[in-house]
């Protein structure tokens, strides 16, 4: 069997001959395939002959056909499929098929919005497409998913969320476009993710004390923008909210009791589907009693500004940056190996939620999600459980 290597002759002479077709044109060895390449239009297809030296003279005639067509005017694709007729092809539009995918995923399946698509799924499909379209493209799914994550820390959330995109990405190509199975992505891709240092501080942050949230607070300028945003602290601190559901808050009231009672709409997209809007119940902070909820039900709560989506954290950040207990606290915090974030309300209550003897399973429904992403989160929901359960055992039996 003949070597295919890229510097055999006949490869260097079939390189040569397309060459003289005009700048930018190029072929390349593709799976297997002889794939015909327009640089300047950043577009290639298969002519549908194997890499061999036996294919060159019918390779040159397919291209020389495809090429007179291409300066017709017609796209390579079209070109390829007018000269091909019915001949067997494998299209190799990436970007085309980076089109597809985000219309798949905006108005078809769970459909996602656009801002999510923006964020968190064209940074990396637009990455792999360049390089899948460059002069010296991946050869393989694996190649271009490491190639595409890293720039992230190993083990972080936002590497795996971006490898688990391109993956998405990389079997839509297989399954909706046709491409060739090999560019299937790994199933498993905790090898490309990677795992976090044992002495790396968590993304997501930890618990702020309940007397430190009360002194954070009363450390906030008195001004109307100020009180504002420490109102914004309470609500999350009182009721285990994330920042951008105090953009989803509504007062409504029980039919059976009358009494008026705090709504959260808001829905957090999931791997496994939608959060449900649920029922906000208060675990008050050091016995404080903010009348939040009345102030809300007679129109007399106005909170800051807050950005859509993750954003809303960052309003957090720009204004708690610049207060001067909220830096002290934040270098406290690190000396003890722990991260200060916007979230550290919400992980207070579910702390002293679970300090109160709350079981696992109503923590995890008041804070709108599963019970496995609440103990995967809070390390003390799984840990209080087991404690609470051995204890009862404890008191039975001495009884």
């Amino acid at each position: 069997m003949a070597k295919t290597g890229k510097f055999e002759p006949w490869v260097l002479g079939l390189r040569q001959s397309v060459k003289q077709l005009g700048k930018g044109w190029g072929v390349r060895n593709n799976d297997g395939f002889i794939t015909l390449r327009n640089r300047p239009q950043k577009t290639q297809v298969s002519i549908g002959l194997k890499w061999h030296e036996a294919n060159t003279l019918e390779a040159l005639e397919r291209i020389k056909s495809i090429h007179k067509l291409f300066k017709k005017g017609h796209t390579l694709k079209e070109s390829a499929k007018r000269a091909l007729g019915n001949s067997e092809y494998i299209e190799l539009d990436w970007k085309q098929c980076a089109l597809n995918f985000k219309d798949q995923k905006i108005n078809h399946g769970t459909a996602i919005k656009h801002e999510t698509w923006k964020k968190k799924y064209e940074p990396v499909v637009s990455m792999a497409v360049d390089l899948l379209i460059s002069s010296k493209p991946p050869s393989n799914p694996a190649d271009l998913i490491d190639l595409c994550i890293k720039d992230w820390k190993t083990g972080s959330r936002s590497r795996e969320i971006r490898a688990q995109n391109l993956a998405q990405f990389l079997n839509h190509c297989v399954a909706r476009e046709r491409f060739s199975a090999s560019w299937l992505p790994p199933t498993d891709l905790k090898s490309h993710i990677g795992r976090a240092p044992a002495n790396q501080m968590s993304y997501k942050g930890d618990p702020i004390e309940d007397e430190q949230i009360i002194e954070l607070i009363a450390s906030l300028p008195i001004d109307s923008f100020g009180q504002r945003w420490a109102d914004a602290i309470r609500l999350m601190a009182l009721y285990g909210l994330r920042p951008i559901e105090l953009k989803h808050l509504t007062v409504r009231t029980d039919n059976k009791t009358n009494k008026p009672y705090l709504w959260c709409s808001y829905q957090k997209r999931t791997g496994s589907g939608m959060t449900k809007p649920r029922v906000l119940y208060p675990l008050p902070v050091c016995n404080e009693k903010w009348l939040l909820l009345e102030r809300l039900q007679a129109n007399l709560l106005k909170l800051p500004p807050l950005r859509d989506g993750d954003q809303a954290s960052d309003g957090f950040l720009t204004y708690l940056g610049r207060q001067k207990y909220w830096k002290q606290l934040k270098q406290e915090m690190i000396k003890e190996s722990q991260r200060l974030v916007p979230y550290s309300f919400r992980h207070a209550y579910s702390l002293r939620g679970h300090s109160q003897n709350i079981d696992t399973g109503s923590m995890a429904a008041a804070m709108g999600h599963s019970i496995e992403v609440h103990c995967r989160s809070y390390p003390w929901a799984s840990q209080n459980t087991v404690q609470a359960a051995f204890e009862k055992v404890a008191n039975h039996t001495h009884k």
